[in-house]
């Protein structure tokens, strides 16, 4: 089921990433054929109009110069960090990888049964976050309870600290998206402008630089927005998992205050 939600939140990244930049593309390739028509300026000028439209997105792209097409190259990278960390949080931020519960159910057992090398066996028989918690705390369990305690806190953050680290990674991209996309809205007005310095402007190409300005705009927004939405609902859930966590680590230390250990 969690792998089935996942592969729906990427379909659904990549949906967004490229509707709302593929239709304003095929529009501005109707366009300019329509306001040939209209104006009947002989079959020329309907040929250049076909022209100038039928590269859609992809002239605008190439047509931005060799700064905007570094800031979409930018925005692609941003797009596939964005799926990337969140097909990688997916899997990694749930309680079967942070803490499983055949390593509860064993060491739980080894607990009740006094045995602190056996459950440390099985905390190393099964490694992740939890694992490392509980290992440390037994690590020290010749040391005292209140050395236990202090060892499982310190690892606790340490573990919490690589889950987080995890999701920060999507709220980076989301905040470096728009930034990229509002670069690109700067460098497509200054164009813009440019060519209205020159005097009399050539229409078509002061639409196209107000295109490359809005275009780089919504890419940056289409990232932004799903990494933002994603990255608190990851968030909270891992909060979650680590609250439970805690708990459950307290839960099963908590007999260590009376475990002597037997050495063979």
């Amino acid at each position: 089921m969690r792998r089935s939600l996942t592969f729906v939140v990427l379909a659904a990244v990549i949906g967004l990433l490229v509707c709302p930049l593929a239709a304003p593309a095929q529009d501005a390739a109707d366009e300019p054929e329509a306001g040939a028509i209209v104006e009947a300026g002989g079959e020329e000028d309907e040929a250049d109009a076909a022209n100038k439209g039928s590269g859609g997105f992809l002239s605008v792209v190439l047509g931005s110069g060799f700064l905007g097409v570094l800031l979409w190259l930018a925005l692609f990278a941003a797009g596939g960090a964005a799926v990337y960390f969140v097909v990688d949080c997916a899997i990694t931020v749930r309680i079967p990888r942070i803490m499983p519960q055949i390593l509860i159910d064993n060491v739980t057992e080894a607990m009740q049964e006094g045995d602190v090398l056996k459950a440390l066996q099985h905390c190393e028989n099964e490694p992740g976050p939890m694992a490392n918690i509980l290992t440390s705390g037994f690590s020290h369990v010749e040391e005292g309870f209140d050395v236990i305690q202090e060892a499982i806190a310190t690892a606790a953050d340490l573990e919490t600290e690589k889950i987080m680290q995890k999701l920060t990674w999507l709220s980076v991209v989301g905040n470096l998206a728009p930034m990229l996309g509002l670069l690109g809205t700067v460098q497509g007005m200054i164009a813009a402008f440019a060519t209205l310095g020159q005097g009399v402007p050539d229409v078509g190409i002061l639409a196209m630089n107000i295109s490359q300005a809005l275009f780089t705009t919504a890419g940056g927004l289409t990232i932004a927005v799903p990494c933002v939405a994603i990255y608190y609902a990851y968030r909270n859930n891992a909060n979650k998992i680590i609250l439970r966590m805690e708990a459950i680590t307290m839960e099963l230390i908590k007999d260590l205050r009376n475990v002597e250990v037997v050495e063979d």
